[in-house]
Formats: structure tokens, C-alpha cells, sequence
């Protein structure tokens, strides 16, 4: 795991990966969380310490859970099989997102009215993967084609404001979608008479300003049975997806001569690919985990339970400095 703050402030990622998740050794969880707006770092941290512990409490009595309407999920070979318990895990999602939206509303002190984060997270139970993604980061597996070639497989859909399943709820919900004239390639959000916040995505923890307009907080939960032809799941936030594709990041992890460098490796690689390709514009933070899904030659088993990357943990608890913008007639985006 390794993460980098940008150029626009405080660093507003968070990740977290754990081992013997649920109390199972074959079962791991791991997410990364984009914050956004002007407390997006505590809400990405928030939502990286609550989740993982709601998802495990929930998923212990889901198992006689009713399936639940799909929402593009279901599984992601084309095969029509499903693992057993994945309508277990997929009502363990959604009741754990809605749990953590509901918290954060409620009782997180935190004021999320214009702050929200992502949530682009996976669970490995032996060689079954699920996942769960909100917002517009994104999970990418990679595999090995007929020729035996490294090829990326994106797990998700980076749900952003002009999917016109996304755009059409938000607008019968009275919300606005458009993009403005020096981004014409952003849609963002706004509220129905008021030239803000301007979220680019479609759905995000959080950014209560936006809930009655057709901001959700429910993910997409989906499955991959897994095959020995699969090496590695990469998850990351924008920051490396906007100037990197699928391929060029799994060649990049793939290069990595330790696993243990492939993250900050695809980090480094995505803020150069910032530099390069807009040397005007503020880079983004980037958050990365890679999950290995063989064991590595001559490596040891560690016997600990729980990761997390504390390396960037001053980013969570530092301040943002100023104040939040004076309100303006002017359209406003969250970053």
C-alpha cells in the first residue's frame, strides 16, 4: 500500500487492507477512499475505520439474507455460476454502506453537508472475489490472456455523473448534471437553483447537501470467481486512474522487482504521468493497494492479522489550512 499527497492541500486518501478478516485465515479485506470537499480527509478516514468493521459484523448474520435487487452486479466471469454466500456478502455491503452513511449523518462529528469520500473496496475469501465500489475509484484484476500475456480486467464501473442510468435518477431527483466550459470533459452535480457543489460522481458517502437530489450512497457489489490465470487486483483512487490506463499500470505493478514496492512504484509513476501530461494543473492525491493473489517465491507467511498503511497518518489529522470559500454566484466544484 502506498499513498501520496498532491498538490491541492492536505492528502484526502485512505486505504486499509486486512488479513483474516471475519476471523478467517483465507479471507482478506482490503479499500481505498477518495475523499472530497473541505473535511473529504476525515470522512475517507472515517469510513476506512468503520466500514471494515460493520461489513464484518453484518456479514456474520447475512447468511439467510434475501437477495437483493442487483444493480449490475452478479458475476463477472459470464459464467452464470455465483458462490453460494455471495448474496451473504452483497447484503453485508449494502447494509454496511447504508450503516456508515447513516453514522455519518447522524453521530460522526464530522460536517459532511459539501464533504463526502468514495469507496472502492473487495473481499478475497479463497478464490472468490467480491466487490464493492461507490464513487469513482476503481478496481482493476489482472490476468493472463491465451497467449499468456499480462491483461487488466476492470472490476468496476467508474460511476460518474453522465452514465445515463446515474444521470437520469439524478435528475428526476431535481439535481442538475453538466460540465463546465473549461472541463467539458467533467460532469459534475449541482443542486437544482444553485450553481453548486459540483461533485464529480454519482454516488459517494457523505455530501448530504446532494442526498435528496440523486447522490446514493449504495454500491455496486459484484463477484469474480478467481483462476490460476489471475496474478494481482489493484485499487486506487483517481489521482493514478485519470493519468494512467488499465494497461499501464499493470505493467507497472507487474515490473515492480518486490511486491512490496509495487504501490509506491505505480504512485511515483502516476505523479510523473501528472507532470507530463498537465504541468498546469494542481496533481492529485494518489492511494494504491495491491492485492498479490499468489504467494510470493521464498516468501514467509506473516502471522499478523490487521494491516494498515500509517506511513501518510499525519495527512489525517492535520488541519486544512484557510477557511472554506466564501459562498459565490459563481459555480463551485469539490475537488
Amino acid at each position: 500500500m502506498h499513498t501520496q499527497q498532491g498538490r491541492k492541500g492536505v492528502n484526502q486518501d485512505a486505504m486499509t487492507l486486512w488479513k483474516d478478516f471475519t476471523g478467517e485465515k483465507d479471507t482478506i479485506f482490503c479499500g481505498v477512499f477518495d475523499g472530497h470537499g473541505p473535511l473529504g480527509h476525515r470522512v475517507a478516514r472515517h469510513v476506512r475505520d468503520v466500514l471494515p468493521v460493520k461489513l464484518s459484523e453484518n456479514s456474520l448474520f447475512a447468511a439467510c439474507a434475501e437477495e437483493e435487487d442487483d444493480d449490475g452486479g452478479g458475476d463477472l466471469n459470464g459464467s452464470g455460476s455465483v458462490y453460494p454466500y455471495f448474496s451473504s456478502w452483497k447484503a453485508g455491503f449494502l447494509k454496511a454502506f447504508k450503516e456508515v452513511d447513516d453514522q455519518l449523518c447522524r453521530g460522526a462529528n464530522i460536517d459532511c453537508i459539501c464533504s463526502g469520500t468514495t469507496a472502492v473496496s473487495v473481499v478475497k475469501q479463497n478464490d472468490h472475489l467480491m466487490i464493492a465500489n461507490l464513487g469513482d475509484s476503481r478496481a482493476v484484476l489482472c490476468t493472463r490472456d491465451d497467449s499468456n500475456q499480462l491483461s487488466p480486467i476492470q472490476l468496476t464501473v467508474d460511476l460518474k455523473p453522465n452514465l445515463p442510468n446515474e444521470a437520469s435518477r439524478i435528475m428526476k431527483c431535481k439535481g442538475r448534471v453538466f460540465a463546465l466550459e473549461e472541463e467539458p470533459e467533467v460532469h459534475r452535480v449541482w443542486l437544482p437553483d444553485e450553481n453548486c457543489p459540483g461533485l464529480a460522481m454519482a454516488r459517494a458517502f457523505g455530501d448530504f447537501c446532494l442526498k435528496e437530489f440523486g447522490i446514493i450512497s449504495t454500491p455496486q457489489v459484484t463477484y469474480r470467481k478467481l483462476t490460476e490465470r489471475d496474478e494481482f487486483v489493484v485499487l486506487a483512487t483517481d489521482g493514478v486512474w485519470d493519468v494512467l490506463s488499465n494497461e499501464e499500470v499493470v505493467k507497472i505493478v507487474s515490473s515492480a522487482r518486490r511486491r512490496s514496492e509495487a504501490a509506491k512504484k505505480l504512485v511515483k509513476k502516476a505523479v510523473r504521468a501528472w507532470e507530463i501530461k498537465h504541468p498546469m494543473s494542481r496533481i492529485d492525491d494518489c492511494a494504491v493497494v495491491c492485492l498479490f493473489l499468489k504467494p510470493e517465491p521464498g516468501a514467509q507467511v506473516d502471522g499478523g492479522k490487521r494491516y494498515r498503511d500509517l506511513s501518510t497518518s499525519g495527512s489525517f489529522t492535520t488541519a486544512m489550512n484557510g477557511e472554506p470559500p466564501s459562498p459565490s454566484t459563481a459555480p463551485r466544484k469539490l475537488e
